[in-house]
């Protein structure tokens, strides 16, 4: 089915993904693929981590953590954004060509009346990436 599967991941909100991230672990599991954890940062330390380098091994330990807890193969993929919060989607487009990733699994919140006139995330993901987005609320 899919040989890499990509998980955009925020440290700083890993209880918003246990859905999302489940769906992704039985993906992965049930068509043999590698789950790429992908979490975007910028130069500006974060809640997550006030280094660029810290940031970097938080997101590979949890990589590795759900590798050995779901018996995986996993990758972790640190994405740089000089501005996260404005680039975080084409951030995230551009991730998929670079890990070579063939379908994505990403979280969602419930829509609002900001996505009437904004795209969520996601929405702008699944819109424009040249591979399957499946996106779980």
């Amino acid at each position: 089915m899919f040989k890499k599967i990509m998980f955009p991941v925020d440290l700083g909100a890993l209880d918003a993904l246990e859905r999302a991230l489940d769906i992704a672990v039985r993906m992965a599991r049930e068509g043999g693929a590698e789950l790429c954890f992908v979490g975007v940062y910028g130069s500006a330390p974060s809640s997550e981590a006030h280094f660029t380098a810290k940031y970097k091994e938080k997101l590979a330990a949890f990589a590795a953590q759900q590798g050995a807890a779901h018996k995986l193969k996993t990758s972790a993929y640190p994405a740089f954004s000089h501005d996260p919060a404005v680039e975080i989607a084409s951030t995230l487009l551009d991730a998929i060509g670079e890990t070579g990733a063939d379908a994505v699994v990403m979280a969602s919140h419930m829509p609002g009346w900001m996505e009437h006139v904004f795209h969520s995330n996601a929405g702008y993901v699944a819109c424009h990436a040249p591979v399957s987005v499946f996106v779980v609320r």
